[in-house]
């Protein structure tokens, strides 16, 4: 299966292109996009397998991380979807899909994040209905109001990697 193009006012959400990687890597490059997410910036061998791991995803699991574009311009804008990772974190913590999502700063404080994650949940809903979760480090402060704003609540807390994690459900 290949991922689906959803499309909002805004954004087109559409699966991982080779042409993405150049624009992937500057993203993925930046301390402060990594902040929360693993700490360190990554090198463009490790985006690059990222991006296959994205369209591998949708074939293994029927769902997976869409890129996200600016509609009008076709900047590359981050990456949103839901993963199955086998990462070993608890299942009554992290149970279903997880969600997840990064942007560049050029999508940060434009509701962007909340924009993508909203229409990707919207085809997660008609397509895999169910329970879904996603890891938060607690201070990412912007992440948890995103998480909260798409339905999700506080279940627990964890870790992932040594460091401790709060895990968010949304769904029955």
């Amino acid at each position: 299966m290949k991922a689906p193009v959803l499309e909002t006012a805004r954004l087109r959400l559409r699966g991982a292109e080779p042409g993405d990687l150049d624009a992937a890597a500057a993203v993925w490059a930046d301390e402060d996009v990594v902040r929360f997410i693993g700490g360190k910036p990554r090198g463009r061998q490790d985006v690059w397998f990222a991006l296959l791991r994205s369209a591998g995803l949708w074939v293994f699991k029927g769902y997976g991380y869409w890129v996200v574009t600016d509609r009008q311009t076709g900047e590359f804008l981050g990456e949103a979807g839901f993963s199955d990772f086998q990462r070993g974190l608890p299942e009554d913590l992290v149970p279903g899909p997880e969600a997840g999502w990064a942007f560049g700063r050029a999508a940060w404080g434009r509701g962007i994040a909340t924009e993508a994650m909203t229409a990707a949940h919207q085809w997660l809903d008609s397509n895999c209905p169910g329970v879904s979760s996603c890891v938060i480090e607690p201070a990412n402060s912007n992440s948890v109001r995103v998480a909260e704003k798409l339905g999700y609540r506080k279940s627990g807390e964890t870790l992932l990697g040594g460091v401790p994690v709060g895990t968010y459900r949304r769904g029955a």
